[in-house]
């Protein structure tokens, strides 16, 4: 008898994914659906940054690299550390990986233990409760609502905190909510973690530069944690390079020597053209991402305006990332043509196979009387999209 084993089966699968392959199931059959469910820059890599790439192989850089990476590599992201966050690391605290997502499940991995109690404030990314799976440990929710701009407070934080607390994930710009969190909130954050030394602080920053606040804030600059923060980024959105998967930890170096190990013995290093390309965007002009971020916050307001007009969401406006989140509760228990919605998941269903609009449910998230929409499109599809949700909503009685 085949059968999985049990660590696989407890696994949801990624609903952001499904979504977004149901879409494309329906764009194959012809139907014109835009897809406002996936988290990914619309946007071409830069020129520049291409360029570097099919230098890279020109010059053969096809070998085996370092675990961790190029040393070149790490001294770019080191170099970035200290410009753009006032922030010093050595290479030696770096480890490059395959994708951020392979980053926060390598820390997860090598500081969790059985039982371990692992905070995640919620909403949040789908696949943090999963890999806490994976690692064997006990997921502890801290649940923020849209009336609190999806932001945990330190008595929150203070509650949940047990003797088997052993990690906190922070993500800020969020995903799945676009909240950023002030330099004041992350210090009152701090203050509290700082009385609870066996745990470690997580924080997932790979929205930095899609911020519409000014300065990015870390966790990691508040001396009283300092030594027991991870940062997890990478270049997939800021430098729209989601396909070429290298993300990185800055770490305590006991952690990224733990990281180093693991990722030694089931995926190596990333791939070495890719690497090479990310050097070049850190070490090259920031322009492309000033751009990007415009474009961004031009369509955030426009999809904050045209959601606000929707009866029945309630949306507030994120400060960062490309998503919106509204709560859309009131839908629940209305029908149409014999569909009922009982959730938010039934909800982007109807909203897909109805108004041909993928957006993803906030179950997955952690937030069920939510849904998420990411407005990393043109304003043409995100008018375009907001007037089917609108019109498809209004059937629903």
């Amino acid at each position: 008898m085949n059968q999985v084993s049990v660590r696989i089966a407890s696994l949801a699968e990624s609903e952001t994914l499904a979504m977004s392959q149901k879409s494309n199931e329906l764009k194959a059959k012809g139907i014109d659906v835009i897809n406002l469910s996936v988290g990914e820059p619309d946007f071409n890599t830069p020129e520049h940054i291409k360029d570097a790439a099919k230098k890279a192989i020109d010059d053969n850089f096809s070998f085996y690299t370092p675990v961790g990476g190029y040393l070149s590599l790490r001294k770019a992201i080191c170099e970035k550390l200290k410009r753009e966050n006032n922030l010093d690391y050595t290479p030696a605290q770096i480890v490059c990986s395959n994708g951020a997502k392979q980053s926060v499940c390598n820390t997860l991995l090598s500081v969790v233990n059985p039982g371990d109690e692992v905070i995640i404030p919620t909403p949040s990314w789908v696949s943090y409760v999963e890999m806490v799976k994976l690692a064997e440990g006990r997921v502890v929710e801290i649940h923020a609502g849209i009336e609190q701009d999806f932001k945990i407070t330190p008595q929150q934080l203070e509650a949940a905190i047990t003797p088997k607390s052993k990690a906190i994930l922070l993500c800020s710009p969020s995903n799945p909510t676009g909240s950023v969190y002030s330099k004041i909130e992350l210090e009152r954050l701090a203050n509290v973690l700082a009385k609870h030394p066996q745990i470690t602080i997580i924080s997932d920053e790979i929205y930095e530069h899609i911020n519409y606040v000014g300065k990015h804030e870390s966790i990691a600059q508040f001396e009283n944690v300092r030594d027991r923060v991870v940062i997890i980024n990478g270049v997939s959105k800021a430098y729209a390079m989601t396909g070429w998967r290298l993300g990185w930890i800055a770490a305590p170096k006991w952690l990224a020597d733990a990281c180093n190990k693991l990722q030694g013995q089931y995926t190596s290093a990333p791939s070495s053209i890719a690497q090479k390309a990310a050097e070049a965007a850190y070490l090259s002009s920031q322009k492309c991402i000033t751009d990007m971020r415009q474009a961004f916050n031009r369509r955030r307001d426009l999809i904050v305006k045209l959601a606000s007009e929707i009866e029945g969401l309630k949306v507030n406006k994120p400060d960062g990332a490309f998503y919106i989140f509204p709560k859309c509760s009131s839908y629940f228990g209305k029908s149409y043509n014999g569909k009922t919605i009982n959730t938010s998941t039934d909800l982007a269903m109807f909203l897909l196979e109805e108004g041909h609009v993928a957006s993803v449910g906030g179950v997955a998230f952690g937030a069920p009387d939510c849904i998420r929409f990411s407005y990393a499109t043109s304003d043409e599809n995100i008018i375009e999209a907001m007037s089917r949700v609108k019109a498809t909503l209004a059937k629903l009685k």
